[in-house]
């Protein structure tokens, strides 16, 4: 493992330089891996395995739309596509990536299947950390292990097919075997991670939910809509709003600050865009704080996991949520941002 330091903070790391592809399949050379739930990271994580050399069968509910997604992408009945239970029987190491709510739903049917040895690999500290509201407990005589990719399935599927990788957590919750470390790093190079980081399950969790309603989704959204909301009122025509607001950031900047930093992009942009920008970035970073501050108080005291839970019980609440996106798909920003990438060139 590398010592690598992160402005100033040394951290240990796996990068496949250290742990290859090689030696991952050597550690994993006597065992199954069942893929239970074939939605945001099945796919990915299943066929990225399956690529790199590894023994991986998928267990989803026969007939369902993933069911048929699994199918359409190479798995075959009987041979490497089962229902659960029988894909968990087989399996010495059960992925468990279903969503949050389908592995509450499920926990009693996968929990038999736990015997004494094998290992439950999580890509979420949800269940677990969460466990007096999610009732997910493992047995104690199996490993728990996380590998949580920083991003979507489709992105690691994607960057693997590229020949790269996306970065990933790893952490060991229960090591019953002795092997608990060796198998998830094991794994964690399997599915095509650029370099893991050691985390545990309350850290990935709280860290990931903050994320996804921060700067990855949730104040992303606000923060775009205000600006495109702004420059509209202001008599500037949807085409230039949302240039300003979401086209020029994705397609030009962003993309520059992944490259080499937000430092870099600034030094590389006009002086009066860097005058504005190094003037302006503390007043928003002030205004958001409280925000943040408020968002990590409701994640770590376990009412957003809470909020999550109760809304998933709901019997109408699939119909809650397509309208809720709709609104999003419906509004002027983001029909405003169709008609502009079919005019990207790649597109034309």
């Amino acid at each position: 493992m590398a010592k690598i330091n992160f402005g100033g903070v040394e951290e240990v790391v796996v990068t496949r330089e250290e742990f290859p592809l090689d030696k991952a399949r050597e550690v994993m050379k006597d065992e199954t891996i069942a893929i239970i739930g074939y939605g945001v990271q099945g796919p990915g994580q299943a066929l990225n395995l399956k690529d790199n050399g590894f023994n991986v069968i998928v267990g989803q509910r026969k007939g369902g739309k993933t069911w048929e997604k699994a199918r359409a992408d190479g798995w075959t009945e009987g041979k490497d596509l089962f229902e659960i239970e029988e894909a968990c029987e087989k399996g010495t190491v059960i992925q468990y990536l279903l969503s949050d709510a389908g592995q509450i739903d499920q926990w009693s049917t996968i929990k038999k299947y736990l015997t004494p040895g094998k290992a439950l690999y999580f890509s979420h500290g949800f269940g677990i950390t969460y466990n007096d509201q999610t009732g997910i407990t493992p047995p104690d005589d199996i490993d728990v292990i996380l590998v949580a990719p920083k991003g979507s399935g489709t992105s690691l599927r994607r960057l693997f097919l590229a020949g790269k990788g996306l970065n990933s957590s790893f952490a060991v919750h229960q090591d019953a075997t002795g092997r608990a470390r060796e198998r998830v790093i094991a794994l964690g190079i399997g599915v095509g991670s650029g370099y893991l980081f050691e985390t545990n399950f309350k850290s990935e969790v709280y860290s990931d939910l903050t994320g996804e309603r921060g700067s990855l989704m949730g104040a992303i959204q606000g923060l775009f809509a205000a600006q495109y909301d702004l420059l509209r009122k202001k008599g500037h025509s949807p085409s230039e709003a949302f240039n300003e607001t979401v086209e020029e950031a994705t397609q030009s900047l962003y993309p520059l600050v992944a490259e080499n930093g937000m430092d870099w992009m600034y030094a590389n942009c006009s002086t009066t865009a860097q005058r504005g920008a190094l003037d302006w970035w503390k007043k928003f970073r002030d205004a958001v704080a409280p925000v943040f501050e408020e968002l990590y108080e409701s994640v770590s005291s376990g009412n957003e996991a809470k909020i999550t839970i109760d809304a998933n019980k709901q019997a109408d609440y699939r119909d809650g949520l397509e309208k809720e996106l709709a609104e999003l798909q419906q509004s002027e920003m983001w029909r405003a941002g169709a008609a502009v990438r079919k005019l990207r060139p790649e597109n034309n």
